[in-house]
């Protein structure tokens, strides 16, 4: 039983694809985290619209009008970056397990003279990111063969997420037994210092009592 939720858990990580829009001005940068397995294929769809101040709408952008497309890696280290045009689809492959950053911002300041423009985002993930109309014409697959294909690839990305889960709890568990380790360290500092500055504390009193031929 446990076995099968945790299936049905993975099924429900690994299943998403994330379609958004926003609005972006000429010198700001957008950012989006997306949290992946390692060995997994990533498509991003985006579209560009201008927006139109007579109509107080957004119609298609201009032919000038580009992004700058960024991703890097959970170790900073950049995968992808280059100037698209205003619509079109990125693709890349993760080979580091956890959170890539997406940037986007436009490749000019000078093309839309401060108008607004609004991105249309859909991020796409493991077997989602395939194109199955394209491996049917490529491989020359019957029905029954692509849906073999299409369960041993979901079971490939169910494996991947599986791998991924147990990655990230192995670093909560690093991450808690530093935190552990330092707050252990650091009582055991303050309960030192307290001890030191209690003696000293009492060697001056003495001297003081000496002195004052108290004692």
């Amino acid at each position: 039983m446990d076995s099968y939720i945790s299936v049905l858990l993975a099924l429900c990580f690994c299943t998403f694809a994330n379609g958004l829009y926003f609005h972006i001005a000429e010198t700001e940068r957008k950012c989006f985290i997306e949290e992946i397995p390692g060995e997994t294929s990533v498509i991003v769809n985006y579209k560009v619209e201008l927006y139109d101040p007579r109509s107080g709408g957004f119609m298609p952008s201009s032919p000038g009008i580009g992004m700058h497309v960024e991703v890097r890696d959970p170790d900073d280290q950049i995968i992808l970056s280059r100037v698209y045009s205003s619509e079109g689809r990125i693709s890349f492959t993760s080979h580091t397990p956890g959170e890539h950053v997406i940037c986007m911002y436009s490749n000019s300041t000078a093309w839309f003279s401060g108008s607004q423009l609004r991105v249309h985002l859909d991020i796409q993930v493991g077997e989602h990111a395939i194109n199955y109309g394209d491996v049917v014409q490529k491989e020359k697959l019957s029905e029954l063969q692509l849906r073999i294909r299409q369960l041993l690839d979901q079971v490939d990305q169910i494996t991947k997420e599986q791998n991924y889960q147990r990655f990230r709890e192995e670093r909560f568990r690093q991450t808690s037994e530093s935190t552990n380790s330092r707050v252990l360290w650091w009582s055991i500092t303050q309960t030192a210092v307290l001890l030191i500055m209690g003696a000293w504390q009492m060697k001056h009193l003495k001297s003081f009592f000496e002195a004052k031929k108290l004692v």
